[in-house]
């Protein structure tokens, strides 16, 4: 049977199951193309035309459909209760995502629970605010991935934990280097970002975002505003925090190659190596600060520290530590803990179970 291709345009009605995935794909995917080019050469009047034409596009409101009804979150819903479970809501969720007349609902606030035992806010967007974020990301990411920091791994494609904790041992490694790590705590990032910085500096459709921003959210029936930060649940929200702390890197490039200054960060977790105590005291933690205070954030005070690479330090769930002058990299005692707790949670909860049983149960959980 051969596949309908649907995807050069938006008129008529649309089934589901007759999308060639693989042509909207490669239609997405010219577009970005294009924008990334038209960045790196700096035409910002083509790079708006290009992110209307791809934000307009059925190739790119299928695939932002089909991303928000296939993730983890699919069968939780928003304010509005509706879930696009069948191949006829989704079909229709397509024709009418459209950003003329476009309102965000508020978003539902829930928590979760956090490792320390505090609960964490989270908030959750209708399917229609999902489905557009994931579009408007569609046409953002190939900008923000031009523009971000070398050394930046959260929430980017290609890249994971891994790959910062790689780059941690290759800036620390060696005998001759860095022995002293600012390691930065930003409070409440994702809460705390300045509107009007995002407003003036994220290069998207600005009614789109400033909708976002302020669509407020419900919590046990009631109304709130959200005057600051982006929405954690959100599909744009770690590409907004992310080219929000881009430039820091750019930042550090002022200093002299012998003050062995890098930069490792994982979202709004991150490491700043320097060769002196008092570099990174005097200099980098102000530098750090003035960086952050025109986004509207700041430092934690109580979990920004400077740790000399012999007593050790935790970032992202390893410790990084020098026995000798030699660095090993080992899970953290925090998540050794955390693994020997649910080891011995499960074997509590299944005594009668036999061990054969209780092994293979345990390695599927793992």
């Amino acid at each position: 049977m051969n596949t309908v291709n649907v995807c050069a345009s938006s008129n008529g009605n649309v089934q589901w199951s007759d999308i060639d995935w693989a042509e909207c794909t490669r239609n997405v995917r010219r577009l970005q193309m294009r924008i990334v080019k038209a960045t790196q050469v700096g035409r910002w009047n083509k790079v708006k035309a290009l992110q209307r034409l791809l934000t307009s596009s059925f190739s790119g409101k299928a695939l932002a459909v089909k991303r928000v009804t296939e993730n983890e979150g699919r069968k939780t819903a928003g304010v509005d209760g509706q879930i696009w479970s069948t191949p006829e809501a989704k079909s229709r969720a397509v024709q009418n995502l459209k950003g003329h007349g476009y309102h965000p609902l508020p978003l539902r606030r829930v928590y979760i629970p956090k490792s320390n035992g505090k609960m964490r806010p989270l908030w959750i967007p209708t399917m229609r605010d999902r489905a557009m974020q994931a579009l408007h990301l569609s046409a953002l990411e190939p900008i923000s991935e031009t523009n971000a920091d070398w050394n930046s791994y959260g929430f980017r494609p290609e890249r994971a934990t891994q790959d910062a904790i790689a780059q941690c041992f290759i800036s620390l490694a060696r005998k001759t280097s860095s022995v002293w790590i600012f390691e930065g705590d930003i409070r409440g990032c994702f809460d705390n970002i300045n509107h009007a910085w995002l407003i003036d500096n994220i290069p998207m459709d600005k009614k789109i975002l400033r909708k976002w921003l302020k669509a407020g959210y419900i919590h046990k029936r009631i109304l709130y505003p959200t005057e600051a930060g982006t929405p954690q649940g959100g599909i744009c929200s770690p590409t907004l925090a992310n080219m929000t702390l881009d430039g820091l890197e750019a930042e550090l490039t002022k200093f002299r190659q012998q003050d062995k200054v890098h930069l490792v960060r994982y979202a709004d977790d991150f490491i700043i190596t320097g060769n002196s105590k008092e570099l990174l005291e005097h200099e980098i933690k102000p530098l750090v600060e003035k960086f952050l205070s025109a986004r509207g954030l700041e430092l934690s005070q109580e979990k920004t520290s400077i740790t000399h690479i012999d007593k050790g330090f935790d970032f992202l769930g390893v410790n990084i530590r020098k026995y000798n002058g030699k660095l090993l990299i080992k899970p953290s005692k925090k998540n050794v803990k955390a693994f020997l707790d649910k080891v011995r949670k499960a074997i509590k909860d299944n005594q009668t179970v036999k061990q054969i049983i209780l092994i293979k149960n345990a390695q599927s959980d793992y």
